[in-house]
Parts: structure tokens; C-alpha cells; sequence
């Protein structure tokens, strides 16, 4: 799947051509993204081994195109990452997604150069059949993606959450909604971090109940022109509670093993004396 924001579609259809010669079965769809945006995009991961995305900065700004990227980054597939704008370095929630891994740098070398170096790092994903390959071309005013038939995928990045949700920047919150497929909500809180998310934990449980869900309506229209999935928001409140029973069950361990070791010490030290 390829995975890029509508201004740089130009050199992504020049990709997705390329692909087209080098023998894999395409399919077109101009016509895929109708309906509901964010499922499509997910049928699309879904259906997906390997996301190519396209790295920019109007992607990086882009919350259709960060959300199927952490989707992507949630369901475990591959990430080849390319770069296609000039002077841009990955940063923010894209510096953190692509971690460590090679990217493909289509400003760096010639246009032909750059597609041998993106061909072997797809062949490193071990393709069953040049033949089979199964490339999708979806298209809206926001985001184009194709699906590329890979072998089984492979988890290549493992983030590690603070232990204390106050600890939590907005990049740990976002992986932490949509590692539980809170899609929706990743985009509605797409500027939260760990302390706002227990305020607004804080006033569904003790504000004005009412009025919470009629703000958080607007906003969700606003911000995403959906409206607020009360699904999403249900399993928001039963996992921000079983994330602080975690926490209270390990501090309280802690206490534990410290108490018992205070008290090992001082049986030592009597036993010692007498």
C-alpha cells in the first residue's frame, strides 16, 4: 500500500507506474473512497503487508494521512518510508513512527536511481509472485492509496508507553488509541497528551455528563466532520480505567517489595545485635 497526502500525487502516480511495469497485476479504482473515508482506509491496511509511505510535510500535517499511518503502525505491517519533498526531515509523530528505518530518498537520486533502491527494499519483503501482486489505486481530495500483496507482515517497531499516563506525550496517546482501534477518537485527540486525557476522563465520569457529550459533538464535527462514535467513547472509559488499576496494582507491588526488603534489613540488623 502507498500511502501519500494529494500534493504530492504527481511523483506517486510516476511510482505507481513503475510498479505497473515491473510486471505487478494492477488494479484501478478511482471510485474506492466513497462512503465513510476511514473505512476504506482501513480495508485498505487491512488487505495490506507493506505500506510505502510518502513522507512530506503537507503528510506529516495531514490527519487523514497520520491516522492511516498509525493504523498501519497498529496492525503491525512493514513500513518502506520514502521521502519526496525537498529540504523536509521527518519529524513530530512521523520521526517517531519511522523510528530507525532506511527510507528511500526520491531527492537524493534520480527518479530511476530511487525506484531500483525502493524495488530491493520491497523484494526484501520476500514477495510470493511478481505476478500476483495486488496494487489499489484509491483516490479522494486528501489521500491516495494502493495495496500491494506481500508476504506475511512482521513487526518492526515496538514503543514502549510510560508507566504514569501523566508521563504520556501526544505521540504515546495516539499509539495508544489506535493500538485499541480507537480510530475516531485518534483523530479527534490529535492534540492530547497523558494529562489531558485524564481530564477529559475526569469530566465524563464527575462533569456535567450532558454537556461534556454535547462539546465533544461539536468538536468531532468540527475537527473531524464525523460524529462522536459513543462505541469509542465507551471502551475509552473502561481501558482509562483498567489503565489506572494497572498503575495503582503496580505501585502498590512496589510498596510491597519495598516494606519487605526494609524488613529483611532490619531483621538482619537485630539478629546481628543480639
Amino acid at each position: 500500500m502507498i500511502s501519500y497526502s494529494h500534493k504530492e500525487k504527481v511523483l506517486c502516480k510516476q511510482i505507481y507506474e513503475e510498479l505497473i511495469k515491473s510486471g505487478y497485476h494492477v488494479w484501478i479504482d478511482f471510485d474506492q473512497m466513497h462512503g465513510n473515508v476511514m473505512d476504506a482506509m482501513a480495508q485498505a491496511i487491512e488487505q495490506s503487508h507493506t505500506i510505502i509511505i510518502c513522507m512530506s510535510e503537507q503528510y506529516r500535517k495531514s490527519n487523514y494521512c497520520r491516522a492511516e499511518a498509525q493504523y498501519a503502525f497498529q496492525q503491525q505491517r512493514k513500513i518502506v518510508p520514502v521521502l519526496l519533498q525537498k529540504q523536509y526531515k521527518p519529524d513530530g509523530w512521523l520521526l517517531f513512527l519511522i523510528g530507525q528505518l532506511y527510507y528511500v530518498d526520491f531527492i537524493k537520486y534520480e527518479f530511476s536511481r530511487a525506484m531500483e533502491i525502493l524495488f530491493k527494499e520491497l523484494k526484501a519483503t520476500n514477495i510470493v509472485d511478481n505476478n500476483a501482486g495486488n496494487v489499489q489505486f484509491k483516490e479522494n481530495a486528501v489521500v491516495t492509496s494502493h495495496v500491494l500483496q506481500m508476504s506475511s507482515p512482521k513487526l518492526y517497531l515496538s514503543p514502549i508507553l510510560p508507566e504514569k499516563i501523566t508521563d504520556w506525550t501526544q505521540i504515546h496517546v495516539q499509539e495508544w488509541l489506535t493500538r485499541h482501534n480507537l480510530i475516531h477518537l485518534s483523530r479527534l485527540l490529535v492534540d492530547c497528551n497523558g494529562s489531558s486525557l485524564l481530564y477529559l476522563d475526569d469530566l465524563l465520569r464527575h462533569g456535567d455528563i450532558k454537556q461534556t457529550l454535547s462539546l465533544l459533538q461539536e468538536d468531532s464535527l468540527r475537527r473531524t466532520g464525523q460524529s462522536l462514535s459513543y462505541i469509542e467513547l465507551s471502551i475509552f472509559g473502561s481501558l482509562m480505567n483498567e489503565q489506572k488499576l494497572f498503575l495503582q496494582s503496580n505501585v502498590a507491588a512496589q510498596v510491597t517489595t519495598v516494606a519487605s526488603d526494609n524488613y529483611k534489613k532490619c531483621s538482619l540488623f537485630c539478629c546481628r545485635i543480639m
